[in-house]
């Protein structure tokens, strides 16, 4: 069968990349010399031959080799027979002719590489082709598109640092010289937390499981806002609640006015006069807030991609990991697209080498359980590959919630407006919780000892690190006229 990016080639007269006479060296040598046969297997696949007949004698030595037999002229030639290829080869006359091209594996592995780069050219002709075919298809999802154009691109990316060590010399260096300039990560809002933590680490995927109501999305817009404070760029994706409804909470949080009173605008001279204040003090802080909803992993990696490169975000919060979508059509059970959605997340953080907090919806298994009501790595709804995912697992447990007015320790003290930070899961470090102050008609989350104290003044520290940001007032157009689209069911996306 002909391949569709052959006949792409052909139409443009054009002859894919290819270095036959460096693969027949490539070969004479592994045959001849064990070392240069250990360099080329670590290097090569059989897929890298341009030419079928140094496929199949790359791919009789390789067998060879994997059963930890001796590789000669011999034991490739009798390995060809068995699979019946030596006379497809050009026979033993061809095997002695590769030997014969080479005098030692002296340039193997420079030659390996050579080829190497010549299939990643084919292969990216292979991949351009099919993407531009897939292209003019009307029925395709445009995410379903470029998803499959990050993976495969992805995988010709791979190709390019195979076989390549690392000095570990170097890397302990490094290491050490990484953690004297910066030997903490960025600063939770939480003295307690951020001891234990010691910061959220770069290329972390961290999970904060919660039951609703129970104050997931507060504690998150506290971290946040401490995060513009710092000048710390921070991307929010908010899955579940509009751009409008997180400002209204930022201002309740800033400014201590009861968020209640915020949402009606029921409030006094002087509380709109704080309210301006606190909100010329928001603008000017480096957050990107996006809303859209039922985001897909890959959206969400174009998005995060785009605000690293223009706004150098370094840290990203996604509220909440459920409500995204995989628009996977292989995928088929919610289990399989939570494990997908978690995998994503986590490879974002490694990709961009920044913290990513993901909040998660708990199960109701919570409430159901008859004593404690502490939540529990298995209350984590839908997949138990979030918790494999996850470098950290902390939890909010509210008791205020369950309508419980003491804590269960042996002081026995009121729970009113304290909650607890449980690290359930801790990569790198011990688990254990923090006791924190817990304030939602502000949507405050603080030091235990500042509670009952007016800290509105910490958000106006004088603070050098902070970014002041230009707004620019961005016209909103709705889809439908900015397309022209004569029908509502034809709005793309």
């Amino acid at each position: 069968m002909v391949q569709k990016s052959n006949i792409i080639e052909l139409n443009k007269g054009k002859t894919p990349p290819q270095a036959i006479d460096l693969e027949e060296a490539v070969i004479g040598a592994m045959i001849i010399d064990k070392d240069g046969l250990n360099r080329a297997i670590e290097l090569l696949t059989s897929d890298v031959f341009y030419k079928e007949s140094n496929k199949f004698v790359f791919e009789s030595i390789v067998n060879i080799f994997n059963r930890n037999e001796g590789v000669d002229l011999l034991t490739v030639s009798s390995e060809l027979k068995k699979t019946s290829k030596l006379e497809l080869v050009g026979g033993d006359f061809y095997l002695i002719e590769l030997t014969q091209k080479v005098s030692s594996s002296a340039h193997i592995e420079y030659h390996s590489r050579i080829l190497l780069q010549k299939y990643i050219q084919r292969k990216c002709i292979k991949v351009s082709s099919n993407m531009i075919e897939d292209s003019y298809n009307e029925d395709v999802d445009v995410f379903e598109l470029l998803e499959k154009a990050y993976k495969e691109f992805g995988e010709v990316t791979d190709l390019i640092t195979v076989g390549k060590d690392s000095n570990f010399k170097e890397n302990v260096v490094a290491y050490l010289n990484s953690n004297k300039k910066n030997n903490s990560g960025i600063k939770s809002c939480l003295t307690l937390l951020n001891k234990k933590l010691n910061g959220f680490q770069n290329s972390d995927l961290i999970v904060l499981g919660g039951r609703p109501g129970s104050g997931k999305t507060a504690y998150a817009l506290n971290e946040i806002i401490e995060c513009g404070l710092r000048g710390i760029p921070v991307a929010f994706f908010s899955l579940e609640m509009s751009e409008k409804q997180i400002i209204g909470r930022m201002l309740s949080i800033i400014s201590g006015i009861d968020i209640v009173k915020i949402n009606s605008f029921n409030l006094t001279p002087q509380e709109i006069i704080e309210l301006k204040k606190c909100s010329d003090l928001l603008a000017n802080l480096p957050i990107t807030i996006d809303d859209t909803s039922g985001i897909s992993p890959i959206e969400l990696k174009i998005k995060s991609n785009k605000l690293k490169r223009e706004k150098d975000i370094k840290i990203i919060f996604v509220d909440y990991l459920q409500l995204m979508k995989v628009k996977n059509k292989k995928i088929n059970n919610r289990e399989q697209e939570v494990a997908e959605i978690s995998n994503s997340l986590k490879a974002l953080a490694k990709d961009l080498d920044v913290p990513v907090i993901a909040l998660a919806q708990l199960s109701r298994s919570v409430e159901q359980r008859g004593s404690s009501k502490r939540p529990m790595l298995s209350d984590l709804r839908d997949s138990g590959s979030i918790e494999q995912d996850a470098d950290v697992v902390m939890f909010i447990y509210r008791p205020e919630y369950y309508k419980i007015d003491e804590w269960d320790d042996d002081e026995r003290s009121s729970t009113i407006d304290q909650a607890e930070i449980e690290v359930a899961k801790y990569r790198h470090g011990e688990t254990g919780y923090c006791r924190v102050g817990c304030q939602l008609k502000y949507m405050r989350f603080i030091d235990l000892e500042h509670l009952g104290q007016n800290i509105s003044g910490k958000y106006f520290r004088e603070n050098p690190n902070i970014i002041k940001v230009e707004l620019l007032e961005i016209p909103k157009v709705s889809i439908k006229d900015a397309f022209d689209f004569p029908d509502e069911n034809d709005i793309p996306f």
